[in-house]
């Protein structure tokens, strides 16, 4: 049984992660994967990336790997850009191969009731249907210049940009 997931456990999530294993970025910059995966680079969070059609190429400053097995340093989140049935496998192998894994992310459009339960079962999060992006863009006020409502009340004006 999915449930949405709170803004505090989406926020907490967010603040107290690292490190991401992003499964399926892509190289191709027009990609969601990319740009995504990218995006959380640009806020400070370390992205390893992870496609094994791209591996050993440099994607953010890290080596592309082939596969979660490869990684050898704390992951505290697995974000997932895959199709739903490629799922399972996926979250079974970073249950297995990342010891201390907090919070598994399934992308936008992505549920998988079998990953869930497998999250469950080892007292891992899992959160899906969801873009980090997105999120963090949300609840860290980052929409509202492009007049998003974000629920954060602040009476900072964004930066003035240089007119032309």
């Amino acid at each position: 049984m999915t449930t949405e997931p709170s803004d505090a456990l989406l926020r907490d999530v967010l603040t107290r992660a690292r490190c991401f294993a992003c499964v399926g970025v892509s190289t191709n910059p027009i990609r969601p994967s990319h740009y995504v995966a990218r995006y959380l680079a640009q806020r400070g969070y370390r992205v390893l990336p992870v496609n094994p059609g791209s591996a050993g190429q440099v994607l953010f400053g890290q080596r592309i790997l082939a596969d979660l097995s490869e990684i050898r340093e704390q992951v505290d989140f697995l974000d997932i850009f895959r199709r739903p049935e490629a799922v399972p496998a996926i979250v079974e192998a970073g249950l297995r191969d990342l010891p201390g894994l907090g919070c598994v992310w399934l992308q936008v459009g992505i549920i998988s009731p079998e990953a869930e339960e497998m999250c469950r079962e080892a007292g891992v999060t899992i959160i899906q249907d969801r873009c980090p992006k997105i999120e963090y863009q949300r609840l860290f006020g980052e929409l509202r210049q492009g007049g998003f409502a974000t629920g954060i009340v602040s009476s900072r004006l964004p930066p003035r940009t240089p007119s032309m």
